[in-house]
């Protein structure tokens, strides 16, 4: 065991040839746990047989290396006087020559005598940006680290740097140790050098796409005082365009004419086609079945076209068989570098179990990256359908202006373990022939939060509200009025089976409610790196009113999941069943798919 003032640790190794060291001790007198634990972490010669078959030669030159590596783990701790000595077979490792190694190492002892921890006596880095804070330890009369020198150091060559210096250096350092008095004296000069402001950007490695649209994709702002953070924010839009396997923006060595700094953009493009496919199944929706093409570079500035092809309810009982056929189009740039456009076009039909619809539906939208996690987008679009349902059948054409905001600080998309997520979305609809005008809205809120071992314990919640304005069931579009039941609402329950029930002429009719609220909480429990198991408890409610959770019925379900990691993320399968109500415990639904369920 550990021991504060005298402490030995003995490595048993096994020999895989004849020339393996059998013992290697370090002796750490007087060292505390943190001490030793720092000069394990150290040592070459503990790890050297870890490698196949290594040479006695292997073991002196780890040896050798050792007395650096020890010394330079004192110094990180604050110990400047301290002595070394390492011994193999009995002999200083600093005697023996590397080609002239014994035959066989028997031992290795490796002795630390650590001395005294030293305090700081000065300790000044300067000169120093405005409002810099330096790490609290480095300061008179705290323990004398080195790390904490160069963490400081560090600090304020960062500091200068956002402030626009970005050739700051460390013009002169002084360490003095006064052995007599256990302190050191930590003296640091910085050289800020001139204030710059971007130079010109040149691009290298394209071939397909223009320089000009990778100029303005990255947006970096020349002319402009230098900042670190615009090259990062640079690099990332040039990443999501998904045009580039890879992106690099590095600073010119020299300082350009009037103080400018040019930055070089290394890029490497990825193929431009792309195709991929998706299947989803559950026992009630039945399959699902997702196909894309796209095209990564259309007109040669990095504009991403996309065509998706679906069909849906194959097999199952909500309906008949849904399909679509749509192409988007999205340029990025549009205006200022975090300004996308995205034109789409798509034709649909949706066959389920209340009403028929036929559509076509085009939209022109703007996306505008406000910060890191918050996007917005909004735009124009014109929607006609042919819709029947049990209240009969109507043909109608809408101008709609659909408007979101999506506050993202999820760790994954695809598996979030931490973080949260924020949805709204509104959607003013204008009556051009037939229907009648009115807005949707919806908001989609999702927390995560982990515990355990590598976050092997998660549990993750999402809440669900939406609201039809100005349009009652008889008069808004069947698609924008809200269903509960199924994958995405309550799993367990029958497929958009919980609607607003209302009598027409003598019969009751089923339709879509003007309001919806819902909840999903999910604990999920990694079994291995690979697998995971997940209990989920689901709720919706569907009203008539505009109001959500009033003047409606709910259902709810529960369920037992499996997950299963891959590259893409993981695949799901979810077995559902009603946990309330006539139907309890009474029928079973299956889910299949990739990603979590939220």
């Amino acid at each position: 065991m550990f021991k504060q003032f005298s402490w030995t640790a003995v490595l048993l190794m096994s020999a895989v040839t004849a020339a393996a060291a059998q013992d290697i001790t370090i002796d750490a007198p007087g060292a505390d746990d943190n001490l030793i634990g720092l000069l394990q972490d150290a040592s070459l010669s503990r790890s050297i047989g870890d490698e196949t078959e290594p040479q006695p030669q292997d073991y002196v030159a780890a040896a050798r290396a050792d007395y650096r590596r020890l010394l330079t783990a004192l110094y990180a701790a604050g110990y400047y006087s301290g002595t070394i000595s390492i011994k193999v077979n009995g002999t200083e490792a600093a005697n023996i020559a590397p080609l002239s190694a014994p035959s066989q190492i028997d031992t290795i002892a490796i002795t630390v005598t650590p001395g005294p921890l030293f305090a700081f006596g000065r300790a000044e880095v300067a000169p120093l940006a405005p409002n810099t804070e330096l790490p609290d330890g480095f300061a008179p009369g705290e323990d004398a680290k080195a790390d904490v020198i160069r963490q400081a150091a560090s600090t304020a060559r960062t500091s200068w740097r956002d402030q626009g210096y970005a050739k700051v250096s460390v013009s002169d350092q002084s360490i003095i140790a006064r052995h007599s008095e256990n302190l050191l004296d930590a003296t640091v000069t910085i050289a800020p050098g001139p204030r710059l402001t971007f130079g010109p950007l040149t691009v290298i490695g394209n071939e397909a796409v223009r320089t000009s649209a990778v100029a303005r994709i990255a947006g970096l702002p020349t002319g402009e005082i230098y900042a670190p953070e615009e090259l990062t924010e640079a690099a990332r839009r040039l990443r999501e365009t998904g045009a580039f396997d890879s992106v690099a923006l590095t600073e010119a060595d020299d300082i350009g004419p009037n103080n400018t700094l040019p930055i070089t953009a290394t890029i490497a493009e990825s193929k431009p086609r792309r195709f991929g496919f998706g299947l989803e199944y559950s026992t009630v929706e039945g399959v699902r079945v997702s196909s894309y093409w796209m095209h990564r570079n259309f007109f040669g500035g990095a504009e991403n076209l996309r065509v998706d092809a679906q069909v849906a309810g194959l097999g199952g009982g909500t309906g008949g068989i849904d399909y679509s056929l749509g192409t988007a189009l999205r340029i990025p740039a549009i205006y200022g570098a975090d300004t996308d456009l995205t034109a789409t076009a798509e034709i649909s039909r949706e066959d389920e179990p209340d009403y028929l619809i036929d559509k076509a539906n085009a939209k022109v939208l703007v996306s505008r990256l406000i910060t890191n996690d918050l996007e917005v987008e909004g735009g124009v679009g014109i929607l006609t359908a042919k819709e029947v349902t049990d209240l009969g059948s109507r043909n109608y054409t809408l101008l709609t202006a659909p408007l979101s905001a999506t506050y993202d600080k999820r760790d994954s998309d695809t598996n979030a373990k931490k973080g949260y997520y924020i949805n709204a979305s509104a959607t003013p609809f204008l009556s051009v022939v037939g229907g009648s005008s009115g807005a949707r809205g919806y908001l989609d809120g999702r927390v995560y939060y982990s515990v355990g071992t590598d976050d092997r314990f998660t549990i993750a919640a999402r809440g669900q509200l939406g609201t039809v304005l100005g349009a009652d069931e008889t008069d808004a579009p069947a698609d924008y009025l809200f269903y509960s039941g199924g994958s995405g609402t309550v799993r367990g329950q029958g497929y958009k089976s919980l609607g607003v029930d209302r009598t027409v002429d003598g019969q009751v009719v089923t339709t879509g409610g003007t309001s919806y609220g819902g909840a999903q909480i999910e604990a999920r429990v990694g079994i291995t790196k690979a697998i995971s198991v997940v209990g989920f408890y689901d709720y919706g409610y569907v009203g008539s009113s505009t109001t959500p959770f009033s003047e409606g019925t709910s259902q709810d379900g529960i369920g037992l999941g499996v997950r299963y990691n891959t590259a893409i993320g993981p695949i799901r399968l979810d077995v559902g069943t009603p946990a309330t109500g006539d139907d309890q415990f009474k029928s079973v639904e299956v889910y299949i798919g990739i990603g979590q369920a939220f």
